[in-house]
């Protein structure tokens, strides 16, 4: 899919250039793996991969048997936005399920999204001592509630010991929140410094139609200076990527939800309770693009043994993920790394207009990209006015350069400097007709990345459609977008000159552009579309004011 999208905007690039340059100019003059893991010793030491089988543990102090041998059990968490479930097992999230967003996968029936996998670990936790791991995940933790009902603030306490260690987490919810605060405590471990490792994985299930495009989305991003996405495909079986922090925030994604652990505003810097590093290794070791891994945070412990975080596990809503702070919305990127700071502003732009109009104005979002699409042709109606008129008085001189090519076609030098003076004598701008036609494009690149990243057009409808984030199923609307494409580029060789080169465009690039945006948004082929449409009326008066014209190439001047 990368591929064909890097082909459709080179190929709408030419499109959009190719013509004027066949018609002004003739005949042209002659002419990571991840860094190493850090010392152990080091203030933040990166997290080790997840640790070998523990061997058989200590028989625990009499008074303590029955703690271990208690069964597990479920303690859930609701609101009316939200279902979490966690296991007295480790202390773990075992379902996180969103009550506002169904699931797509169609094994689901419609039901709302769950996203954790059923072994899931996240929020499992472990210590790191020294270069030992004591993992907490076979704990048997006690619940402060068996079940909690999120009508106002409440918090749920965990609390577990064995041997001489004893940990005791609290999870403070908000009713209409995904994000959750998180605050503890682990006593018994005497003088030694330790990290709390906190699990992350092994990722995040489908709940989308499209099971290879959730595969590609899923990754894990840490946030330093950056944020820096490294996807699932990229890790190898058994072999560990450590980050190195400190980080502001670690989080695991799919192409809608979202797990994060984030630190708190005074412990940024991963000291005193801040994220220290984290570590990914992939499970799946029989896909060459993997779906699941062990990821772990690192917190460092205060010397007290204290500890906080916040947890957010929810859908990437850009302004929920925005009012976090610490650049949290950039945790779901819009565009490649190399192009993001033109897309971004404009994609944040685009979403919030078609968000707008659908939440103030009752606009479901197909008719919003109809009235979206329109609004950008009014608004650009000046500049593809001069755009085009700049392009027929470079038609009016076509005669005098190829006749200045011809008879300077030794000399390349003599040529620039003829054609130049050609411009100036007759006002003729050779870019005027070209730089006007680029600037929709920026929103139509930015546009795919809307419909790639924002979970409010996720499932959203429009007539026979059912999801504007997805291709349209019966290939209307792209055949549509081919059509219009193919009348607009006709229309606009109205009164123009035979031209071998402009007739192969008109029949080649509609089909080719057809193609490629089957597989497209359904969304993204109704804008372009309706951009085409609303181009016509003005294509159609600047071909009628050219062949009223029908202007004369001046001729050659003659010798004195």
């Amino acid at each position: 899919m990368d591929r064909k999208v890097v082909l459709a905007i080179v190929l709408m690039m030419v499109v959009a250039i190719v013509p004027s340059m066949f018609l002004r100019r003739g005949r042209p003059p002659a002419g990571q793996p991840g860094p190493a893991a850090a010392p152990a010793d080091t203030l933040t030491p990166a997290v080790p991969a997840p640790a070998p089988p523990l061997p058989p543990p200590v028989t625990p102090p009499a008074d303590q048997t029955d703690a271990l041998t208690a069964r597990e059990d479920t303690v859930v968490v609701s609101s009316p936005h939200y279902r979490y479930a966690f296991s007295t097992r480790g202390g773990r999230l075992i379902e996180a399920t969103f009550l506002d967003y169904r699931s797509m996968k169609r094994q689901d029936s419609n039901a709302p999204a769950q996203i954790l996998h059923p072994a899931s670990n996240l929020l499992g936790l472990g210590l790191l001592i020294g270069r030992d791991t004591l993992w907490l995940r076979d704990w048997d933790f006690v619940p402060s509630s068996r079940a909690l009902e999120v009508t106002a603030p409440q918090e749920l306490t965990f609390s577990a010991t064995r041997g001489s260690v004893d940990v005791s987490v609290t999870y403070a919810f908000r009713p209409t929140d995904y994000l959750f605060d998180v605050r503890g405590q682990v006593g018994g471990l005497g003088e030694q410094g330790a990290t709390l490792l906190v699990g992350l994985g092994p990722g995040l299930r489908n709940t989308e139609s499209d099971s290879v495009e959730h595969q590609r989305e899923l990754g894990v991003v840490v946030k330093s200076a950056k944020a820096e996405l490294t996807r699932f495909s990229k890790l190898k079986p058994a072999l560990p990527l450590s980050f190195n922090g400190p980080f502001e925030w670690v989080a695991v994604k799919s192409k809608y939800f979202v797990t994060a652990i984030l630190a708190p505003d005074s412990a940024a810097t991963g000291l005193n309770g801040g994220i220290a590093g984290a570590n990914a290794v992939s499970t799946d070791p029989l896909n060459k693009s993997p779906l699941t891994a062990s990821v772990e945070a690192g917190i460092r412990l205060n010397p007290s043994g204290d500890f906080s975080y916040q947890v957010y596990t929810g859908p990437m809503e850009y302004e929920r993920l925005r009012a976090i702070g610490h650049d949290f919305d950039d945790v779901n990127p819009y565009g490649w790394a190399w192009m993001r700071p033109i897309i971004r502003p404009v994609a944040v732009g685009a979403r919030w207009l078609l968000v707008w109009m659908h939440d103030r104005l009752g606009f479901a979002y197909g008719v919003g990209l109809i009235a979206f699409g329109v609004l950008i042709r009014i608004l650009l109606w000046p500049l593809n006015q001069k755009a085009m008129r700049s392009s027929m008085a470079m038609q009016a001189v076509q005669p005098l350069m190829k006749e200045l090519q011809e008879k300077h076609k030794q000399d390349p030098q003599r040529l620039q400097q003829e054609m130049f003076k050609l411009y100036k004598e007759h006002n003729v701008n050779p870019l005027g007709g070209c730089w006007p036609m680029l600037l929709p494009w920026p929103i139509l690149f930015a546009l795919f990345f809307v419909f790639q990243n924002t979970i409010e057009l996720r499932g959203a409808t429009f007539l026979w459609i059912p999801d504007l984030s997805r291709p349209d199923p019966i290939f209307i609307i792209p055949v549509l977008m081919g059509i219009s494409m193919y009348v607009l580029t006709k229309m606009g060789q109205l009164g123009m000159p035979p031209n071998p080169q402009m007739k192969v465009m008109l029949y080649m690039m509609p089909g080719m552009m057809t193609f490629l945006f089957l597989n497209f948004a359904s969304g993204l082929n109704l804008y372009y579309t309706v951009m085409n449409v609303a181009s016509l009326p003005q294509q159609w008066m600047l071909a009628k004011e050219r062949m009223r014209r029908n202007p004369s190439p001046p001729g050659p001047k003659k010798k004195a």
